[in-house]
Order: structure tokens, then C-alpha cells, then sequence
């Protein structure tokens, strides 16, 4: 059908423009129109091809270089190492399919969600099942609790009809239907109600609809088209190990070329070039680079899992270490999406009610002390009142409670445990003998009880304006007092102000009866009532996610809120957990859905930084939110649970499901999923995402420093006419030792002090800051320094031979302290900790024990082309790479120190008073030597 405003159209215009009958459509007609619009199925407009799948997994540059690394092995003869190789190759390859294989199963989720089958009229009076599938437009469909909406339709009839809509709109209450309600066009899918939704659920009531769309034209189907046609972007890392790979590749493929050439040219027989030239590009091509990233990003994911963030696709842990933002849902994320009792007003005072959630752990205060429930005879007649004009129940479920029934109910049986009062008990000796339903026309529900005794009393709940217009009394302390038209307006300001704090108020009364009236109407049972009190309630913020949220704030990241619930409820719950501002500047402002649809997408972008909280929005605002964010290159992680959030979880670098709350969909469409729905895991994951990036950066700066030194070093040597300083077997056995285990253990090193209190890294900066281009250079240049006379010296006086076993020697201890060096950048190894990494010290000890091997087992000795080492030869090569480390730790404690005084020096006025000079250098020794950052 043409898109139309049918939620403002009335029910005749509905008809009219569906072509159809109250009393449904014929089968012919059905069938016709089957056939025009096709089944009420979600369809997938793409499916990728496996194959190509996992032929994309070979694009990367890096994983080409490997692959010619394998090549080279295997030309060397070096069959193990070309086997190791394009074994971390393939692997790789695999475990990148199986990641995006499983991404496509969104669509298949999203299609579970739809109803197997549906009651429709056919011309006849009475209904008859049909699959879901066969659903058309202009479909009359009957709807009872416990129903799955078949199709998007508007109300034709509507009795006490209540649905959740949750998984599509976010909100935390069900909502009520209203067929014959007067709508603006205008009006947001959370406030159409004259309409329900495809994938909804009815909760209470019954009502018929008239079929306005199906399939991928209901508003499901347009989240399934959202979700299929939102791209997705490679990760910070991976762009990252690109673009490293190819500038690797590029640079030694170069500088072979350029050395071969000029050994040439010399007159050197070209076989022995090619030899040489393989050789030195074996030393600048990281064959461990991939393995190690995986690793580093696997070993993050256990991390993870440990802390109840389950990672569904490597590359996001890393991701997570610079997120910028974080949209987060807020039933069920932020809050508990468990209704609690606030605030009571009963005998003319107001009482505050603490504890959260739906375990009853509170108490009742007023005027700063305990209010005892027995003392008042009304407060305590109001909590029967609550939990007999009820009807909701808990049940057990794996050691929780789950409610079965209405959020508002659940509160108010809750409140009523806080007084001491044992609900069961209650009910068995007030039983209900009558009732007239909740009706969204009357806005009030009414239950008629009996006792043993023979007293009857009739209670009744609802909007409290609506109640009062029923009541002639109030009751104070137990006594009955007139309702005058004073102490009306005392309760409507109190339920005024309860309302301005986005609190859901409930009024309760009550009417003492003879008998039960044959005729039970409004006229006869809520009339001539005694007012009670209100009860104020919300769905409260959880302690946890206030505290992560301050941690995510410690950490530069902005919390913004984006929510299907109404504005004010949004903006209270936002107060509360400290996101919204009440001055002007970063996250004071509040919009709501009306107000972006009005909004350009650059004009979001110009304001996007103001706004803390987002209300009452569907799909399409949630994407257009992350693009807003992503506008200003910011990394966006969105969290949600419902349907609805799918889109915009895919289209985020960061999409983060609920895995108790969320739908498949959304779990399928994610990268990572809180296996406790808990918000602060959010903050332990960053944490996590940033340990790995700086763990990745240090096996970086670790493994090219002596890769750039292994170059500068032959390098040299054939631009100035030397022997090879390193023969190629050489070159591979010290890179197999350095680069392989102690690299792993740079990957598992622990969190560096003031992880969590650094701005987050920007989306598009280089691995290689300045200052890692300082430190990886320094280190280089240093190893080059003592390798190269120690070249010199030896071929001088005691052959090449020798000179090329020192150089392996030197060489291999040089990495190896460099190895412990490179734990930090900043913080030298005793601020961090001797010891700390236990796995580093069991990675160097095993590659100095092959290092050794290599030496003194002669038949490897002979292989390796290695000569034997004296004493002083070790003393030699053990002390040139032990002054190496020491004064590579050395300056990063000078720097440290400097940076240490400079701050220390802006954070304390200068003086000529010399105590409080001596103050300040003193309180800069302490931050840099307690191992706080600088």
C-alpha cells in the first residue's frame, strides 16, 4: 500500500482506504491481493556469497606480504618457517570468515521475531487461523493477550487493548490502545495509538485491526532494510595494520633493491645479491605482526568475557580502547526496567520510599526519620489497597523474580513488601469477589473484596484528576474528612509535582459496601469514594551505570541518552545519573524525535555536542544521531536491546546488545554483547580496548626498532662495500627468537597506572605518534650504534666469521632487554614493576635458552654458521646491549622527571619563597615515582 498517515486517519477513512469491510476480506480478494503485494514476510535484499567471504579475507596487504614471506621461506629451503607462516595466514583467513558469516545472521533473528500465525476474518463471522505469511493489507485481525502482532494495522476496536512495544520503541511500560483517539500527524510510533506494530505482543485486553501494511512495508520491515543496507566500516586496527603493512612492505622491498643493486654494480656474483637482498627483506617483514595482533585481541576477549562483555568480533575490543561516545538505551541499560514506588502521599504528608528494583529492601521516611507503617491507618489501608486492585503476580524464574503482568502493578506489590506486609496472606483473607477491568476510556480499575466477617470493601486505581472527580471523602490517620475543594487542589499540586519529576502517579481510594451490586458499573461501585493517597513511581537509574558513567567522563568519553520513552521521564532519569547539564555548553539540551525529524542532518551535526539526551525516537533517529557523531570523527559505541536499536548498533563502530533483555536481533547485529545488561561492563570493556591498543603499540615499537636496526645495520654494511654483518639463516633464527615469544608477552601486559584517566586517542591518529617515533627510532640507532663497531672490531681482528657470530649474539641480547623496556614508553621497568610480567621474563629466559643452543650444541653451531664465544666475547656483547637498556630507561626517567616538574610547576604559582620550591620538586618526585602519569 502507498505510505499513508493512517494513525490520523479515523476508522471509516481507514476502510475506505484499505478497501475493505468490518467483516473482513473474501478469500478471492485475499488471494488477489497476496499475489499484488506478496507474503507478510521480511526479505533480504542481499546475501553474500560465502566464498567471497572468505576471499576477502586475503585483500589485507599485510597478509600478501606473509604470503611472500612463505614464498621466500620456501625458496630458502626454510620449510618450517614457510609452514608457521601461512599457517597464521590461513587461520587468520578463518577466523575473519566465521566472524562475518555469522553477522549475517541478523536477518535470520529479525524474521523469528514475526508471528507464526494469525486469526483474520474472511467474510465470515467467525475468525480463522491463517499462517502469518498470508496476511494482506485490508486484513481484519483479531488480537487477545498473549498475541504476536502479524502485521502493522490500525485499530478498528480497541477493549482495555495494552501491548509492548519495547522491542520496537525502547519504552518500559506497556501502552495503551485507544481506536477511537484523535492523533496529529505528526505523532512518533511510540504515541500511535490507534496503531500496533508488526512483532509487538499483546499484554492485556483484546481489540480488531485493520491491516495497513506487511512485510518489509511494516515498520519491522524497514528496521530489516536499515539493517541490510547499513555498511559495514573496517575497524581503527585493522586500517591501521594496512596501512603499516604496506608502508613495511614497500620500505624494504626499496631498500633490498637499492642495497642488491649497488652490490652488483660492485661486481658481486648475482646469486649471492639475490641471497643478500631476500635476506635483508626477510628482516624488515614482520612474519609475527599478525599472529601477535590476534593474539593480543584474543587474549582481550577472554579479559573481557571474564568481566561480562562478551566480544563477537576481534577487531571491536581494540575499537572499544578509543570510543569517544557511547548512546546508550536507557530501559533496561541505564535503568532497571523494574517500575519502583518513590514517593507515597497519604494523611496530607509526603513519604519517600528507598530501595530500587523488585526486591524488597526499603523503608518509608518523612521529615528525615522512619515512617512507621502502623502507626497510620490510611498509609496502611492505601498499601492493601494497591496490592488487591491488582493484578499482577511475581514468579520464580532460575533464582530471580519475574513479573507476570504490569510493570505499575509490580511496583505497588513490591511497596507494599517494604511495609512488612505479606501479599499472599493478604489476598487469602481479603479474596476478590468482583471487579470492573481497567478500561484506557475510564483510566481506573476497581476490585470488590470480602472477608470472613462479612465486611466488603471495593478499591479502585487510576489517573488521580479522574479519581478525584469520584470522591466525596479523605481519609486522614484513619479517620474520613470531607473532600473540599481545598484539599483537592493540595493533591492535584502534590501529583503536579510528582509528575514534573517524570514520577508515574497512580491515585487509589477506596468505598465500603453492604453488598455486592447485581448491576457492576462505574454508577454503582466508583462513586461517593474516599480518597486514599498517590504513589509516585519510575523505572530508577542503576548505581553501577552512575558510577561508569563518571569513569567513562574520568576517561574523555560522553554518555548520551537515546530513548523511545517521553521526554520528561528521559530528562529526570538523565539528572539523576549526572548526564544532563543545567548550564549551557556540552549536554544541556534535550530533543525529542518531532524535533529531529525537522532537523537536517548538518544542523544535528552543529548541535549534536549540546545534547545529552534524545526522547521519543525511532530507528531512523538513532542512525541519524551516530552519523552526527561520526560527522565530527568521533568513535561511537551505541548500546540497546530492542529491535529497533539493530540499525543502529550496525551502523556504530561499536554496537553493544543486552544479552538478558536484547533480542536476537540485536545480539546478532552487535559487536559485543553484557552478559549481566549491566552499563558499567560498558567501562571495563574500554578499559580492556585500551590495555590492548597500548599493548599492540609496545610489540610494535618493539618489533620494528629491531627490524629498522637489522636494515641500518646491513643496510650499511652493502652501501658501503662490508661483508654481510648477518647471514640470511642468521637474520631468521633471531627473528624467530625475538619476534615470536617475547612479542606475545607484550601482549598480555598488564594496564599502565593512568590507563583509564587518559583522553581517548582520535579515530584518525597513527600508531606512530611522535613520540613513538622518537622511542622507536632511539632504539634502533642505539642498536645499529653497538652493533656496527663491534662488526668492525672483530672482522678486523679475527675474521668475518667472528664478527658475524658477535653480531648474532649482540643482537639477540639487545631484543631481549629491549623486550622489557618496551613494556612502557613512558614508565621505566621498576616504576612498573620488576616483575609484573611474569609471562615477558619466561618468553626472554626461553629465547636466550635457544640463543645458547644455537651457540654451543656444535651441529646447530655449524648450521647457523657460528663460531665458539669466550667469556669475554659474552662480557663484551652482554654489557654493549646492557648499556643499551640502560640508557634507553635511563632517559625515560629524565623525561618523566622533566614532565613531572613542568606540571608540578603549573599546578603550584611560582614563589621566591625557596620552601615552596623545594615543596614542588618534591610533590613532582612523588606523582612520577609513585607510577602515576607524568
Amino acid at each position: 500500500m502507498a505510505e499513508r498517515l493512517w494513525h490520523h486517519q479515523t476508522v471509516d477513512e481507514t476502510l475506505r482506504g484499505l478497501d475493505t469491510r468490518p467483516e473482513g476480506l473474501s478469500s478471492a480478494e485475499a488471494a488477489e491481493r497476496l499475489n499484488r503485494y506478496g507474503p507478510n514476510t521480511l526479505q533480504e535484499t542481499k546475501r553474500v556469497n560465502p566464498w567471497m567471504i572468505l576471499l576477502g579475507q586475503f585483500k589485507n596487504f599485510l597478509i600478501l606480504l606473509l604470503l611472500g614471506a612463505t614464498g621466500i621461506s620456501l625458496l630458502l629451503g626454510h620449510v618450517l618457517d614457510a609452514i608457521i607462516i601461512f599457517s597464521i595466514v590461513v587461520l587468520s583467513a578463518l577466523l575473519g570468515f566465521y566472524q562475518e558469516f555469522r553477522a549475517e545472521r541478523a536477518m535470520e533473528a529479525l524474521k523469528a521475531m514475526a508471528a507464526p500465525t494469525a486469526s483474520v476474518l474472511r467474510g465470515n463471522d467467525e475468525p480463522i487461523e491463517i499462517p502469518s505469511a498470508e496476511v494482506v493489507p485490508g486484513d481484519i485481525v483479531f488480537l487477545a493477550a498473549g498475541d504476536r502482532v502479524p502485521a502493522d494495522a490500525r485499530l478498528v476496536e480497541a477493549v482495555n487493548l495494552r501491548t509492548d512495544e519495547a522491542s520496537l520503541t525502547g519504552e518500559s511500560t506497556g501502552v495503551e490502545k485507544n481506536a477511537n483517539a484523535q492523533l496529529g500527524p505528526e505523532a512518533g510510533i511510540g504515541d500511535r495509538l490507534t496503531m500496533v506494530f508488526s512483532g509487538t505482543v499483546v499484554t492485556y485486553g483484546r481489540g480488531r485491526a485493520a491491516v495497513t501494511a506487511t512485510g518489509m512495508q511494516t515498520e519491522f520491515g524497514r528496521i530489516a532494510k536499515m539493517l541490510q543496507d547499513v555498511e559495514e566500516e573496517p575497524s581503527p586496527l585493522a586500517q591501521k595494520m594496512d596501512y603499516i603493512g604496506k608502508r613495511l612492505g614497500i620500505g624494504c622491498l626499496t631498500v633490498s633493491a637499492v642495497v642488491v643493486g649497488l652490490g652488483i654494480l660492485r661486481g658481486n656474483p648475482l646469486l649471492d645479491m639475490f641471497i643478500w637482498g631476500v635476506s635483508l627483506a626477510i628482516a624488515a617483514v614482520p612474519e609475527a605482526l599478525a599472529a601477535v595482533v590476534t593474539g593480543a585481541l584474543a587474549i582481550g576477549v577472554q579479559r573481557a568475557a571474564k568481566r561480562h562483555a562478551i566480544i563477537r568480533r576481534l577487531p571491536a575490543v581494540e575499537t572499544l580502547g578509543c570510543t569517544t561516545v557511547i548512546c546508550s538505551d536507557k530501559t533496561g541499560t541505564l535503568t532497571r526496567n523494574e517500575m519502583t514506588s518513590r514517593k507515597v502521599f497519604a494523611s496530607g504528608r509526603l513519604i519517600e520510599v528507598t530501595g530500587v528494583g523488585y526486591g524488597p529492601i526499603g523503608e518509608f521516611r518523612t521529615n528525615g526519620g522512619r515512617a512507621e507503617i502502623s502507626a497510620d491507618r490510611t498509609l496502611e489501608r492505601l498499601l492493601h489497597a494497591g496490592s488487591l486492585c491488582n493484578d499482577t503476580h511475581f514468579l520464580a524464574d532460575n533464582g530471580s523474580l519475574r513479573v507476570k503482568g504490569d510493570p505499575t502493578e509490580a511496583a505497588l506489590l513490591v511497596l507494599t513488601e517494604k511495609a512488612g506486609i505479606k501479599i499472599d496472606e493478604l489476598r487469602r483473607e481479603w479474596p476478590r469477589v468482583a471487579e470492573i477491568p481497567f478500561e484506557s476510556e475510564r483510566k481506573r480499575m476497581t476490585t470488590v473484596h470480602a472477608r470472613q466477617d462479612g465486611s466488603l470493601i471495593a478499591y479502585v486505581k487510576g489517573a488521580p484528576d479522574v479519581l478525584l472527580e469520584r470522591c466525596a471523602a479523605w481519609e486522614r490517620g484513619g479517620a474520613s474528612e470531607p473532600l473540599t475543594s481545598e484539599r483537592r487542589r493540595q493533591i492535584l499540586e502534590v501529583n503536579d509535582g510528582m509528575a514534573t519529576e517524570a514520577l508515574r502517579v497512580l491515585g487509589i481510594a477506596y468505598r465500603r459496601l453492604d453488598a455486592v451490586p447485581a448491576v457492576r458499573t462505574p454508577e454503582t461501585l466508583e462513586t461517593d469514594l474516599t480518597f486514599l493517597g498517590l504513589v509516585g513511581m519510575i523505572d530508577p537509574p542503576r548505581d553501577e551505570a552512575r558510577e561508569a558513567i563518571r569513569s567513562c567522563r574520568d576517561a574523555g568519553i560522553r554518555t548520551v541518552m537515546v530513548t523511545g520513552d517521553h521526554k520528561l521521564t528521559a530528562a529526570a532519569v538523565a539528572r539523576e545519573l549526572g548526564l544532563l547539564n543545567g548550564n549551557k555548553g556540552n549536554g544541556h539540551r534535550v530533543l525529542e524525535g518531532r524535533e529531529l525529524d525537522r532537523m537536517t542532518e548538518g544542523e544535528l551535526a552543529s548541535v549534536v555536542s549540546d545534547v545529552a539526551v534524545y526522547a521519543r525516537v525511532s530507528p531512523e533517529h538513532k542512525l541519524k544521531i551516530v552519523g552526527a557523531w561520526k560527522s565530527h570523527e568521533h568513535v561511537v559505541a551505541m548500546t540497546g536491546d530492542g529491535v529497533n536499536d539493530a540499525p543502529a548498533l550496525k551502523r556504530a563502530d561499536i554496537g553493544v546488545a543486552m544479552g538478558i533483555t536484547g533480542t536476537d536481533v540485536t545480539k546478532e547485529a552487535c559487536d559485543m554483547v553484557l552478559t549481566d545488561d549491566n552499563f558499567a561492563t560498558i567501562a571495563a570493556a574500554v578499559e580492556e580496548g585500551r590495555i590492548i591498543y597500548d599493548n599492540i603499540k609496545k610489540y610494535l615499537v618493539f618489533l620494528l626498532s629491531c627490524n629498522a636496526a637489522e636494515i641500518l645495520v646491513l643496510g650499511l654494511a652493502g652501501f658501503i662495500g662490508w661483508p654481510l654483518p648477518l647471514v640470511a639463516l642468521q637474520i631468521l633464527w633471531v627473528n624467530l627468537t625475538t619476534d615470536g615469544l617475547p612479542a606475545l608477552a607484550l601482549g598480555v601486559e598488564p594496564a599502565e597506572p593512568d590507563l583509564m584517566r587518559r583522553a581517548p586517542r582520535k579515530a584518525g591518529e597513527g600508531v606512530f605518534s611522535r613520540s613513538v617515533l622518537t622511542v622507536l627510532l632511539g632504539l634502533s640507532l642505539i642498536i645499529a650504534a653497538g652493533l656496527i663497531p663491534i662488526f668492525y672490531v672483530y672482522w678486523q681482528a679475527e675474521g668475518v666469521a667472528k664478527a658475524q657470530s658477535m653480531c648474532f649474539v649482540t643482537m639477540i641480547t639487545f631484543e631481549l632487554y629491549f623486550a622489557h623496556s618496551c613494556r612502557s614508553l613512558r614508565f621505566t621497568v621498576l616504576q612498573l614493576g620488576l616483575f609484573s610480567n611474569k609471562w615477558l621474563w619466561l618468553a626472554t629466559l626461553g629465547s636466550a635458552a635457544m640463543m645458547l643452543a644455537v651457540v654451543h650444541i656444535p651441529a646447530w653451531a655449524k648450521a647457523f654458521y657460528v663460531v665458539p664465544l669466550t667469556g669475554a666475547d659474552w662480557a663484551v656483547a652482554l654489557s654493549v646491549s646492557g648499556a643499551g637498556f640502560l640508557v634507553v630507561e635511563t632517559g625515560k626517567w629524565l623525561v618523566g622527571r622533566r614532565v613531572a616538574s613542568r606540571r608540578m610547576r603549573e599546578a603550584v604559582p611560582a614563589s621566591s619563597g625557596s620552601d615552596l620550591r623545594e615543596e614542588q620538586r618534591e610533590s613532582g618526585k612523588r606523582v612520577w615515582n609513585d607510577g602515576l602519569r607524568p
